[in-house]
């Protein structure tokens, strides 16, 4: 039987996951690096973001309504992609929802498509 923390563990764990994922990315020694990080502190900025336990994988930004271990997806995923746009996409890595020059843009088309 899945533990569920209440909504205060969860505040916590949520914000010090932000925490660590902004430090990673502020530490990155990879060419893409400032690209990441500037989706990683668009996506921070976002109350509605803010407030999902945020996690990635292959360097695509994912949420989710709760912690770890047992994460339960929500919205759409967010990408920083090679050629320096940025991608929203319901599904891991397929930007189907669109393209966008800045992280600003790709993090409004995805709290547009928060779920309620």
């Amino acid at each position: 039987m899945p533990i569920h923390p209440d909504a205060a563990d969860f505040a916590r764990q949520t914000e010090n996951e932000w925490q660590d994922l902004r430090t990673e990315a502020s530490e990155l020694p990879y060419p893409w690096a400032p690209a990441y990080r500037s989706l990683i502190e668009a996506a921070y900025a976002a109350p509605e973001l803010r407030a999902l336990y945020p996690f990635t994988s292959h360097w695509a930004l994912r949420f989710s309504t709760t912690t770890r271990p047992e994460l339960t997806l929500t919205g759409p995923c967010l990408t920083t992609n090679g050629d320096g746009t940025y991608g929203v996409g319901t599904g891991f890595l397929t930007p189907n929802l669109g393209l966008f020059a800045t992280p600003s843009e790709a993090v409004a088309l995805a709290v547009r498509h928060l779920s309620s």
